[in-house]
């Protein structure tokens, strides 16, 4: 049946899900995707606050494991959506409304992030039940994605039901997690074990379902692009940690040379960090070596969750400056400085897995130096703002060195790697 301009727009009903071509041309982001991706912005600036706020208090570690906690259950949920969504997004009512049910997932997520840090900070009982009843309802939700695909793409049943089983398992174990009460100690290796199974499970299936040649038809470009989103809805959030610094310090003491240079440094500590992820050649290499892509997906995690980490960092900055807290210059610089050097080095790492090469440059020298020195300056007291300069020349030397030499040495990496695949 040829349809109309007219009935291609509008079209409706339900269609059968079935596998997308992997080389199909100007595949780019739906609108619904965008719409999906808003909803992390709220869950990464919850996330975040609170974790400027435990470290401010000087609940150090506990806001960092609950950090740790929120920021996976957010990634992988968006993870599990978008890797779905690029093989198989048929774009019917049905597919759309399990979307804004995963939405709501994402909502309820944010909703209990507070409880769990506030909980992990008491060392109490683990209080994670709202976040756990979001993350399993945005989970069950792909589960129903692939149990359309096990029924109407004979091609993919073995993919489908592999994802099915594995999942589904892994939200068997969340829901028996909440319904007992368990304490802080006994919580944390349980968790590990059910992120073991939940992490495990979809790698397992592509893996297996990849030897028998038919692994998920992910776009290259198409999925290189959703990371690249999401990445710069993580960068926003230093955006949002600057904002807050510069409330608290303008409200603490008026606009002065440390307000005007923090904001500054965190509005070009965004700007960079946007600027050193999109040198990686993801879209090129993965059109051509598509076994290349779960480390690096999985690595995407550590960039996402340095980012969020970075605006953190920076809104701790502005708690300096409020006397209801006693942060240190060592504990705000510390903050922003180890999620940069985190980003810098997953950056470096990812490059090299995609091209088979690593950069040499004085540009990453300093790029890894300059945070250990910002802390260093840290301990010794030495001003703020003097170790927010040191920690911005961290980024701000992979965009210099790039812009004025390394960029042929990029490029030729890029060349041999794609040459080799072909």
């Amino acid at each position: 049946m040829i349809l109309t301009p007219g009935q291609q727009f509008y079209r409706h009903g339900l269609r059968r899900m079935t596998g997308r071509d992997i080389d199909e041309g100007h595949r780019a982001a739906t609108t619904l995707e965008l719409f999906f991706d808003l909803t992390f912005v709220t869950a990464f600036g919850v996330a975040a606050a609170q974790f400027a706020h435990g470290v401010a208090a000087g609940h150090v570690v506990p806001a960092t494991i609950a950090f740790a906690i929120s920021l996976l259950a957010i990634v992988w949920a968006w993870t599990g959506y978008s890797w779905f969504a690029s093989a198989f997004d048929n774009d019917d009512w049905l597919f759309r409304v399990l979307t804004l049910v995963q939405m709501l997932g994402v909502i309820i997520v944010a909703i209990g992030i507070p409880a769990l840090f506030t909980s992990i900070e008491d060392g109490g009982e683990l209080v994670g039940e709202v976040m756990v009843v979001g993350y399993v309802i945005m989970r069950v939700a792909v589960v129903a994605q692939w149990c359309r695909v096990l029924v109407d793409d004979p091609r993919y049943r073995g993919l489908a039901l592999g994802n099915i089983v594995s999942v589904s398992v892994a939200q068997v174990g969340w829901v028996v997690f909440i319904i007992a009460p368990i304490s802080l100690h006994t919580a944390l290796p349980i968790l590990c074990v059910l992120w073991l199974i939940d992490l495990s499970g979809p790698a397992i299936t592509e893996v297996r379902s990849r030897r028998r040649g038919i692994g998920s038809p992910w776009h290259p470009h198409h999925i290189a692009e959703r990371y690249s989103l999401l990445a710069i809805i993580a960068i926003g959030e230093t955006i949002t940690g600057t904002l807050a610094s510069a409330q608290e310090i303008s409200s603490a003491q008026g606009w002065s040379l440390s307000t005007v240079v923090i904001v500054g440094a965190g509005a070009l500590v965004s700007f960079s960090l946007w600027w050193a992820y999109f040198l990686l050649p993801s879209a090129p290499i993965l059109a051509v070596r598509r076994d290349k892509v779960l480390p690096w997906a999985y690595g995407h995690a550590i960039v996402y969750a340095s980012i969020t980490a970075v605006g953190a960092g920076v809104h701790v900055l502005g708690y300096v400056f409020d006397h209801e807290f006693h942060v240190s210059t060592f504990t705000a610089v510390t903050t922003v400085a180890v999620p940069v050097l985190i980003f810098l080095v997953a950056i470096f790492v990812l490059h090299a897995w995609l091209v088979g090469a690593v950069p040499r440059d004085i540009g990453h020298v300093v790029a890894f130096a300059a945070p250990l020195c910002a802390m260093a300056m840290g301990y010794f007291d030495l001003p703020l703002w003097a170790c927010v300069l040191v920690v911005l020349a961290s980024p701000l030397s992979v965009v210099f060195s790039y812009e004025l030499w390394e960029w042929r040495t990029l490029a030729a990496q890029l060349d041999a790697a794609l040459d080799r695949a072909h």
